[in-house]
């Protein structure tokens, strides 16, 4: 292949590779933006006044409900209390403990993610003793989405030890018309559990990372195309 030809094909896979860098590059920032928006949401929803039983009902599948707090008033329903390993507060490993609660008067049940404690690691199988008032309870929390899912292998979404807790599935195996909701516990309950949750994370700076590595690629590119296809060949013609 003539020189004429490699530097053809060179300048446009060069320039391809530029444009396609700033274009991705564009495009993190618009994703950025949109997370500033979210990230201004979830701001002013929590600086929203609280919720009682009747708020949060009246709310419920409205799309506005998340990160609204809340004080609700119900019944526990320790039975079903589920401890999902290998949760991480405080970086600790240990339980975060969920239970639901049933709302007072009207029964409607919601996910309360209740808060961490550390697990035997001697025997793994034994469970932490939590309070389960069989009284009617008051607990002020956030609704925040259900808890998050970690990798498993399988087998482990079953048992009252689980790797992850599908809400659905565990609702209706349960026989409860579970809200598509959680909350998660803030208020001091004394019950020996740890609340020291994280913020909602929206992920702006992660985009405001790939944004400047794509950005950086189209100008490393320009710059070795500068240097490599323009000055040094003027300097070889020049010589």
């Amino acid at each position: 292949m003539s020189a004429r030809g490699r530097f053809w094909i060179v300048s446009c896979f060069s320039l391809l590779v530029f444009v396609l860098g700033l274009a991705l590059g564009q495009w993190q920032l618009g994703r950025a933006v949109q997370k500033l928006a979210m990230r201004d949401a979830i701001a002013e929803n929590q600086a929203r006044p609280q919720l009682d039983n009747e708020g949060f009902l009246a709310m419920l599948g409205t799309g506005e409900l998340l990160y609204r707090r809340v004080k609700l008033t119900g019944r526990w329903l320790a039975d079903a209390t589920v401890f999902l390993d290998n949760r991480t507060m405080n970086k600790r490993v240990g339980f975060v403990v969920v239970t639901p609660l049933k709302l007072e008067p009207t029964g409607q049940v919601v996910l309360v993610q209740r808060g961490w404690v550390a697990r035997n690691f001697v025997d793994r199988q034994a469970l932490p003793n939590v309070a389960n008032p069989s009284s009617v309870v008051q607990i002020e929390g956030m609704v925040s989405p259900p808890p998050s899912r970690h990798f498993d292998l399988g087998g482990g979404d079953d048992g009252r030890i689980r790797q992850n807790l599908d809400l659905k599935t565990y609702g209706d195996a349960l026989g409860l018309g579970l809200a598509p909701i959680s909350v998660q516990e803030t208020g001091d309950m004394r019950d020996g559990l740890s609340r020291n949750w994280p913020q909602p994370n929206t992920g702006v700076d992660t985009h405001y990372g790939y944004a400047f590595q794509w950005f950086a690629l189209s100008g490393l590119v320009a710059l070795y195309y500068l240097w490599f296809q323009i000055v040094k060949r003027f300097r070889r013609n020049q010589a």
